[in-house]
Order: structure tokens, then C-alpha cells, then sequence
């Protein structure tokens, strides 16, 4: 197996390296990488960069692929990976190369309460969203769908919940794409119908969560206004996707498309990545899929919403309301113009970053950016950054997901313990309410990259501005 060094990277500023074309004579286009170079030896130490190369093989990709510094091994494409794909010529649709939790995605609300006004009830709180938030492996939620109503669900996504009373007009204007994209049910196995139609409304297990957070630092006071955001003010942020329905598909997909290789004519460098040309019967089929299960995650994370509402009224009354701020995708494929080209966009792990004046967002951001949410690992920061023009000429308009993992999670439950954890944290004052100390474990701190090195390779390369720096004070997970 081929293997890299920063010896092998040109920089091309104190943020960003390539490896150039012909590294690897297979490669169509290069390869760049976000990243500050005190972080740079973190990335020789799994596939992540190799997986990098693979992608600039792809049929049609275009320009270069993108490493983001939260990037990590993955399968198949890296997450934190963004690549464009030439859709009018020969360009593919790869599923690894958009992840198995199609629109795994955050969100945060926000609330009119300061962290003073209720600090007493924050383990209360945190109890009441855990009760009320379904979570863990396989878990089913309290909806009880019909095939019917889910076909609704994935041709819908939050129209359906607004059309049954589980959404309001705010949740639909402030997510993305208005948690609507063009879909077909057909286009979705029974098989993968089965596995989601018991979990809508429900977390999952793994880096999932629900944490209760507040306003420690503001970086921007007008953009946090424009935002709502206030000093200490009481948030909670989602972060979840489409559950085993998504993971069914991208299954189903990547089988289909394995056995359809030779059609094609396509030659992979490694099979994780089995794709279709985008324009082909599979692609498009696929494509239906991925915007169907992008649908079932907005409904679910709308259904959550409702669900974590109703937990913060059972402690603090009828008339304390949870507005949407912002809702964001970071594992999806979209269409979207650059350089008057129309191009296949994959984001595994990133998170789209459009400036003002983009017609995608919502029109009360228009005139600031696009917000982009970005959590920390259990029991450190999150931030909300807003999208700046760099990131369209520089980054296929993304950013960053997250903090990204150094530490897989088999290594992080051998050597981290659960209960130890949830003690720390909770000296440290954050309410835990967890489904296992295993769960726990895996998600540690100390499992992943420090967020604040992360979103300042993503601040100086220009890509977003800071807006909020959030802190926990309730971790909810399966």
C-alpha cells in the first residue's frame, strides 16, 4: 500500500498543503488538505490520506479532492472528505464516498433562559430529554408509522411533520434546504422501510447525542443577534441522522453498484468506493435513495425537536418555547454550480459553508451567511461559525463537521472507562445520562482531536467565521 509522508506535501499557505498530481500515477486530479502544520502528524497515522488519493482516481471528478482537519479513516472515502464530480460528463455518485448515516446532520435550538435561571435544573432537565428521546442501538421511537406515512416521510421529509402538526413554519425555513429534497420512495428497498420505520424520533447510539449547552463566548455580537444567540443563554443541539434506514440503503447501493462495475467500465482502486456514472439508471436510483433517507433524517430530527419541547415544558412550563436556529447536513450528496459547472458534491463528514447572499439559505440569513454548526466531542466546546465567500472559491462551499477521532472506538473502550468518564464529567458539572458506560467511553474526549485547533485551521484558511463558542451543561446518549 502506497504510503505518505509530509515530505510528499507541497504548502500552499500556513492551512493548506497538496499532494501533488503524480504522487500516485493513477491520480486524475490532486489532492488538498486543511490543516495546521502542528496537526499535520495526526494524518499519517491511519488511511485517512491514502483514502484522500483514491478519490482523485474517481471517473469525472473535478479540480481536486478535499481533506478538511477533522478528516479521519472512514470507509471507503475519508470523513472529512469533499470531492466534486463532473455530472454532465463521466461522473460518478459513490455512496462511501457520502457515508451509511445519509444527512447525518446537527441542529440547535434555541430558548429565552439563561444557564442562572435554571442551573438548578439542568440534571432534571437532562433526565426529562433522556426519558422523552428514544436512544441506542436498534432502538424504535414512540410514532408508529405506516409503510404508507413513511413513503409520505421520504418524499416529504418535513413537510410531512408540518402537515401532521410536528412542525412548525420556523422548523421548515430554518433548515436546510428546507428538510425537503426531490425524492423517491420507489427507489428505497422494503428492506431498508423495515429498518427505519420503528425509529423515527430516536438518536441512535455512537457519537449521536443530545446535548443541553449554553452561550460561553460570543466572537461576533451582531452576527449572534442575527442569530439570537445571547451570552449564556440555555441552547440544545441534535446530532443525528437516518438511522438504519440510510444505513440500508447505502448497503443495498454499494452491493448493486459492485456487480454493475464491468457495465460501466469502471476499474476502482478499492471497492469501498463502488460507484455508478451519476446520469446512469443506478446513479439516479441511488441519488432518489440518498435524497429519501436525506428526508427521513430532517423528519427525524424534527420529531426529536418535538420530543426534547416536550421535555423542556414538563420542567419549565407550557410557556417556554425552543426556536430553530439552524439545521445542517454533513454526510450528503447535492448538486450545486461552481465555476459555471454543475457538479455532484460530496460531503462525508463536512458541512455545507455558503456566504451571504446565497439563495440556498434561508432569507433572514441572506444578508449574514449561512450558520454552521459544528459540536466538539462529548463534554468539550461546540461552535457556530457562519459561512464565508472563500469557502465557494476555495472548498466547493465546505467546511469542517466536527472535532474528528484520533482514536478508534474498540481502542477507546479498552482503554477508557465508562464510569470514570461520567464522574469527570459530572465534577465538572454536566449532567450525563447515558444508555451504557461502553457508549460512554467510545466517545471520549480524549478519543478525538482538539475542536479549538480544528475550527482555527477552518477560521484562517477563510473558509467560516466564529460567531459562538457553546459549552455543555447535560449530555444525553445511547
Amino acid at each position: 500500500m502506497t504510503s505518505i509522508s509530509k515530505n510528499n506535501l507541497n504548502k500552499l499557505s500556513d492551512y493548506l498543503w497538496e499532494i501533488p498530481l503524480g504522487f500516485d500515477p493513477k491520480m486524475k486530479v490532486p489532492a488538498r488538505i486543511y490543516s495546521s502544520e502542528s496537526m499535520l502528524e495526526m494524518l499519517f497515522q491511519d488511511q485517512s490520506l491514502i483514502q484522500l488519493i483514491n478519490l482523485t482516481t474517481l471517473n469525472g471528478i473535478y479540480k481536486y479532492a478535499l481533506a478538511l482537519p477533522d478528516i479521519h479513516e472512514g470507509y471507503g472515502a475519508p470523513i472529512g472528505g469533499v470531492f466534486a464530480s463532473k455530472i454532465e460528463e463521466d461522473g460518478i455518485i459513490s455512496p462511501g464516498a457520502i457515508g451509511f448515516d445519509i444527512n447525518c446532520g446537527v441542529r440547535l435550538l434555541g430558548s429565552n433562559l439563561l444557564e442562572s435561571e435554571i442551573k438548578e435544573k439542568i440534571p432534571k432537565l437532562t433526565k426529562e430529554i433522556y426519558k422523552e428521546v428514544p436512544s441506542g442501538v436498534g432502538t424504535g421511537g414512540y410514532l408508529n408509522l405506516s409503510f404508507n406515512d413513511l413513503d409520505k416521510i421520504l418524499e416529504n421529509g418535513i413537510d410531512f411533520m408540518l402537515e401532521n402538526g410536528l412542525a412548525n413554519n420556523q422548523d421548515k425555513e430554518f433548515c436546510e434546504s428546507s428538510g425537503k429534497l426531490l425524492a423517491d420512495s420507489k427507489a428505497v428497498s422494503q428492506k431498508a422501510k423495515k429498518r427505519g420505520k420503528g425509529q423515527l424520533g430516536t438518536i441512535g447510539a455512537g457519537n449521536h447525542f443530545v446535548e443541553i449547552q449554553k452561550v460561553a463566548e460570543i466572537f461576533d455580537e451582531q452576527l449572534a443577534k442575527e442569530l439570537n444567540l445571547f451570552k449564556n443563554q440555555v441552547v440544545i443541539m441534535i446530532h443525528c441522522g437516518s438511522r438504519g434506514l440510510g444505513h440500508q440503503v447505502a448497503t443495498d447501493y454499494i452491493s448493486m453498484m459492485l456487480k454493475h462495475l464491468d457495465d460501466y467500465q469502471i476499474k476502482l482502486i478499492d471497492q469501498q468506493l463502488a460507484c455508478a456514472p451519476f446520469n446512469s439508471s443506478l446513479g439516479q436510483n441511488y441519488f432518489k435513495a440518498m435524497n429519501a433517507s436525506a428526508n427521513f433524517a430532517w423528519a427525524n430530527r424534527q420529531l426529536i425537536t418535538q420530543e426534547i419541547r416536550k421535555a423542556w415544558q414538563n420542567v419549565f412550563g407550557k410557556n417556554q418555547e425552543l426556536s430553530l436556529v439552524y439545521d445542517v447536513a454533513h454526510n450528503i450528496g447535492k448538486i450545486e454550480t461552481y465555476d459555471n459547472l454543475k457538479l455532484l458534491i460530496h460531503r462525508k463528514g463536512a458541512t455545507r459553508s455558503f456566504p451571504k447572499g446565497s439563495l440556498e439559505i434561508p432569507q433572514k440569513y441572506q444578508n449574514i451567511g449561512q450558520p454552521v454548526l459544528i459540536p466538539g466531542s462529548m463534554g468539550t466546546s461546540s461552535y457556530v461559525l457562519i459561512g464565508k465567500e472563500k469557502a465557494i472559491q476555495e472548498s466547493f462551499g465546505s467546511t469542517c463537521h466536527g472535532a474528528g477521532r484520533t482514536m478508534s472506538r474498540t481502542k477507546a473502550k479498552k482503554i477508557i472507562k465508562g464510569e470514570n468518564l461520567k464522574k469527570e464529567l459530572n465534577n465538572k458539572g454536566i449532567a450525563v445520562e447515558a444508555g451504557s458506560y461502553s457508549g460512554l467511553a467510545e466517545e471520549a474526549p480524549s478519543a478525538y482531536k482538539n475542536i479549538s485547533e480544528v475550527i482555527e485551521v477552518v477560521i484562517e484558511g477563510g473558509l467560516a467565521q466564529k460567531v459562538v463558542k457553546l459549552i455543555p451543561l447535560g449530555v444525553i446518549k445511547g
